[in-house]
C-alpha cells in the first residue's frame, strides 16, 4: 500500500470565514476578552501544498495584495508545520506553497486558514495520522481561529474563540465582501474597543464577563432565513473599526442604500460583509458596487473545513 507520506505533495483547501455575532467581553487581567461569536465558513478559499523537503520553507501567491505576508517563521502556516513536527516527533521538513483568496489582515481569518490547511496536508504527507481532537489542540495552541477553519461550516465560538460547538445551519447565505488595500491590526483594534468603553462607560453601562450568541442568530442560521439573520447581525468590534478607519463607515452605508440586507465588519474588519438574499441579489449587488469604484466579492457559506483535495 502506498503511504501518504510517499505522495509526491498534498494540497489541503481551508476557508476564510464571517463572524456573523461577536460579542466581545469585558477586558482581563491577562489582557484578553472572552469571546462568543457565531462563525461562518465562506467560499473564499486558501490552498496549501505541501511537498517534502529537508528544512521548512515557504512562498506565496495569490489573487488579494499579499503585502506584508511573511515567508519566514512569522507566518502562522510555517509555524503550524513545525509545531506539528515536533509533536509528532518528525525529522524531516517541508515546503509549503500556499495560494491566497482570503484578503489579508482583513479581519476574514486567512492567515488562520493557512494554517489549518497547513496541519491538515502535514498531517497526510507524513502520515502521522492525528484525531481531530488531536489536530483541534494543536490548532487552539496556533490561535483563537485556527480551530474553526479547521472545522468549517457554521459553529459557535466561546473563551477566546476557540471553544467550539457546532452550530445548525440551513440552506445557503451569499455574501458580497468588500476588500480593502489597507489592512488593520487585530491587536489595535481590540486597544480602541476598550479606550472606546473606558470613555463612554457612563452611557455604556457594564460590560459583560461571559458574552453569549443571541439566541435569535441562532434561530435564524437553522432557520436558513437571511432576512432573520440580517436583523440579528452584530460585531462589537465595529465600533473601534470604524474609529481607525471611518472611511469604512460611508461604504457600509452605500452597501445598504443600494439593497444589502445588512452590512457588517468581518471580525476586526477592514474587510465589510454585506448579507443578501439570494444569490441573484448578491450579484447585482456586486455589480453596483464594482461600478462605484469599491474591490467586491461574492461568497457564499456555510462551506466546509480545511479538506485534503489532492
Amino acid at each position: 500500500m502506498t503511504h501518504a507520506a510517499e505522495l509526491p505533495s498534498v494540497r489541503v483547501r481551508a476557508p476564510g470565514k464571517i463572524n456573523v455575532y461577536l460579542e466581545v467581553g469585558a477586558l482581563q487581567g491577562d489582557g484578553y476578552h472572552e469571546l462568543a461569536t457565531a462563525f461562518q465558513a465562506v467560499s473564499l478559499y486558501e490552498d496549501v501544498v505541501a511537498t517534502p523537503a529537508d528544512g521548512f520553507t515557504m512562498s506565496v501567491t495569490g489573487t488579494v495584495d499579499l503585502d506584508g505576508v511573511p515567508t519566514d517563521d512569522r507566518n502562522l502556516a510555517l509555524r503550524a508545520a513545525r509545531l506539528l513536527a515536533t509533536e509528532t516527533g518528525y525529522e524531516g521538513g517541508v515546503h509549503l506553497d500556499v495560494h491566497k483568496q482570503v484578503p489579508v489582515a482583513g479581519g476574514m481569518g486567512g492567515g488562520s486558514a493557512d494554517a489549518a490547511a497547513a496541519l491538515v496536508a502535514c498531517d497526510a504527507l507524513w502520515d502521522t495520522r492525528l484525531s481531530g481532537p488531536e489536530l483541534h489542540r494543536l490548532a487552539a495552541r496556533l490561535g483563537a481561529d485556527v480551530p474553526f477553519a479547521l472545522k468549517g461550516g457554521t459553529a459557535i465560538g466561546t473563551g477566546r474563540g476557540d471553544e467550539l460547538n457546532p452550530a445548525l445551519a440551513r440552506g445557503r447565505f451569499d455574501w458580497v465582501l468588500v476588500t480593502s488595500d489597507e489592512g488593520v491590526s487585530t491587536p489595535k483594534v481590540y486597544g480602541e474597543l476598550d479606550v472606546h468603553r473606558e470613555r463612554h462607560r457612563v452611557d455604556i453601562g457594564p460590560v459583560v464577563t461571559r458574552p453569549s450568541v443571541d439566541a435569535d442568530v441562532l434561530h435564524a442560521l437553522r432557520a436558513g432565513d437571511a432576512a432573520m439573520l440580517a436583523s440579528a447581525l452584530r460585531n462589537d468590534l465595529q465600533v473601534a473599526t470604524l474609529r481607525i478607519r471611518p472611511d469604512l463607515a460611508a461604504v457600509l452605508e452605500k452597501g445598504e442604500a443600494s439593497g444589502a440586507l445588512a452590512g457588517i465588519v468581518s471580525g476586526s474588519g477592514p474587510t465589510l460583509a454585506f448579507l443578501c438574499a439570494s444569490p441573484e441579489h448578491a450579484h447585482e449587488l456586486r455589480s453596483v458596487l464594482d461600478a462605484q469604484g469599491h474591490a467586491a466579492l461574492h461568497a457564499h457559506g456555510p462551506v466546509p473545513g480545511a479538506r485534503v483535495v489532492s
